[in-house]
């Protein structure tokens, strides 16, 4: 069933290339991207529940949301058409870790009940060309709820007197 899922997926994304396009390239390449996340990860046996979420009063999206046997997993899909210097998963820094973990904040909260052990993974994907196949490589545990917390540096107070005198 799920072959039959992808060949029809991808014969009509084919189908579609031949059509004038309506969306930029770059945007085009992240769809076809998602797509190939979405199917590898239900190979593996993911269960994804939502794709492209967004909360209200947020800038933040999700790609894709599923869960691995008991743990909720926060998927961003990064795309590539090709390796470049460095590989996709370089492209999630800090800030788009930070909009991700507040939409993630939200989505949890609006699940009833304990909050469920959570994770967050990147997908790398880079497309070869036209009909070849994707090099996909799963980042499980990428980043955690940690992330955005500012690091709590040790201040030196200088008034204190005790910081000057000489043992």
């Amino acid at each position: 069933m799920v072959s039959l899922t992808k060949f029809v997926i991808r014969s009509l994304e084919f189908a579609s290339r031949l059509l004038p396009a309506r969306k930029p390239k770059h945007l085009l390449t992240g769809k076809r991207g998602e797509l190939e996340a979405y199917l590898h990860l239900r190979s593996l046996g993911y269960k994804i529940v939502a794709a492209n979420v967004r909360v209200p009063y947020d800038r933040g999206e999700i790609d894709l949301i599923g869960w691995d046997d008991d743990i909720l997993c926060f998927i961003e899909v990064k795309t590539r058409t090709n390796e470049g210097l460095a590989p996709p998963v370089t492209a999630v820094d800090r800030s788009k870790q930070r909009h991700i973990l507040s939409v993630a904040r939200r989505y949890v909260r609006r699940i009833p009940g304990d909050r469920p052990p959570c994770r967050f993974d990147i997908v790398s994907i880079i497309l070869e060309g036209e009909g070849g196949k994707p090099q996909i490589t799963v980042h499980k545990g990428a980043f955690s709820w940690d992330t955005d917390r500012p690091r709590n540096y040790w201040r030196r107070d200088f008034r204190d007197r005790h910081f000057w005198r000489r043992r």
